[in-house]
């Protein structure tokens, strides 16, 4: 009716006949109008909108802008209004409207498709401000949406362009299942495991991750669709693909972290031909220390009770202290009044199984501040103080010989004293004279 009327207004003498001047009229109508709305869209909304950006508790708002969410949304909705002015102005079934129509609804299944990945971002850029983002691997799953959408919308612009049904083109894809499984078989196996490792909560970003088939030691600071990426700790970066994850075995630190302690296992080597019974002068020169006093406030009335029938003019008979045995009490004692270790967990002193370095003294025990710096600080103070009291009870530490000691051995070998030399000298001439005589 509206383009009737417009025709017979339009009947006059020119070179445009009334119909061709019809369509010039709607089509530079659709174009002023588009042109109008994305003006307004983008140089107006969307830029006010950048300006309020950078207050403070907006975070939303800048992930939105990074993303270009509201872009993306404008511009698919100026698509949809697009096929709209198309569908009032231009006559049904003509090829005008039918080639605006399909332009138009491939513009907004695009920047539909473009608008739903950057809403994706979006929500997973919040979510890792507020921290839940950083406890689940959401970029796997959101990587998963993405690539299901995205063949999703390839499948219906097919169906668009070749006017045939999607489900007459999702059907012809059984045909293609095993080439589509080749393809895909990264995505689908890092999907796979990006559900296990989610829903048996394996692995989340910050896990200390340890790996060493794929040479990974250090934090996990990226988990998508196919790999895990780490930041080692020397700021290297490994990528292991994320279905490794559950075929192979790896190392999660997280334990220890949410423990709120963390171990210290080191030995020190005692020389074993140093060890020996504490005489009485001993036993007197380290009563004085406070860690050791109740030791032997426990110990000595117990082996004094134990040997009062017994022959101690033999060293075999009856029980003596010694010197290792009062040592390991003694770290026994300064851990459990150290105030970096945790009291509530296990702490020993043992000996392991003593081999050609000597005697192993491993000191077992755990750090109250599971921190690289500081737990690393705290263990090298702990064995600082033990290498600094160990002559106190008259040990040694087992080493083996250096280039210095053996320089040593060799200079004190070729200084020979006067007096040997001297009582030395006749025997040497005398055997000069008996083999002369001979």
């Amino acid at each position: 009716m509206m383009k009737t009327q417009f025709m017979a207004w339009a009947n006059m003498q020119t070179w445009l006949e009334p119909t061709q001047a019809y369509y010039l009229m709607v089509m530079a109508l659709i174009i002023v109008t588009a042109l109008l709305l994305h003006l307004t869209l983008h140089q107006g909304v969307l830029r006010l909108m950048k300006q309020h950006v950078g207050e403070p508790g907006t975070n939303w708002r800048q992930a939105l802008y990074r993303n270009k969410l509201l872009s993306r949304m404008a511009l698919t909705a100026q698509g949809m209004i697009l096929e709209v002015q198309a569908t009032i102005w231009l006559d049904e079934g003509s090829n005008t409207l039918l080639l605006i129509s399909l332009l138009s609804q491939l513009w907004v299944l695009l920047y539909g498709l473009l608008s739903g990945f950057a809403l994706l971002d979006t929500i997973e850029a919040v979510m890792q401000n507020n921290g839940f983002g950083k406890k689940a691997p959401v970029r796997g799953l959101f990587q998963s949406l993405k690539l299901a959408a995205s063949v999703l919308a390839v499948i219906l612009a097919l169906s668009m362009i070749s006017g045939k049904s999607p489900l007459l083109l999702l059907s012809g894809l059984g045909a293609m299942t095993a080439i589509l499984l080749l393809v895909f078989k990264d995505p689908i196996l890092g999907f796979v495991a990006g559900i296990q490792l989610s829903a048996n909560k394996m692995l989340m970003l910050g896990d200390w991750l340890e790996m060493p088939k794929y040479g990974a030691d250090g934090e996990v600071i990226e988990m998508n669709l196919t790999t895990v990426k780490v930041r080692n700790w020397d700021n290297t970066i490994t990528s292991i693909p994320a279905y490794a994850l559950i075929s192979d075995s790896f190392k999660n630190w997280r334990g220890m972290s949410e423990s709120g302690g963390r171990r210290i296992k080191r030995s020190i080597f005692i020389d074993a031909s140093s060890v020996r019974f504490l005489q009485q002068a001993d036993i007197e020169r380290l009563e004085k220390s406070l860690l050791l006093k109740p030791y032997f406030l426990q110990k000595l009335p117990e082996i004094e009770a134990y040997n009062q029938s017994l022959d101690l003019s033999c060293a075999l008979n009856g029980r003596r202290l010694t010197n290792l045995g009062t040592l390991r009490a003694y770290l026994t004692a300064f851990l459990k009044q150290h105030p970096d270790i945790h009291p509530r967990m296990t702490q020993m002193v043992r000996q392991l199984s003593p081999g050609a370095t000597g005697i192993p003294l491993e000191i077992y025990a755990f750090c109250s501040d599971t921190s690289w710096l500081h737990y690393e600080a705290v263990q090298a103070d702990i064995f600082d103080h033990v290498f600094a009291v160990i002559t106190e009870f008259d040990l040694r530490v087992y080493q083996q010989p250096s280039g210095y000691d053996l320089r040593q051995l060799q200079a004190a070998s070729l200084t020979i004293p006067s007096s040997v030399a001297a009582v030395d000298a006749p025997s040497k001439a005398t055997r000069s004279v008996d083999a002369t005589a001979d």
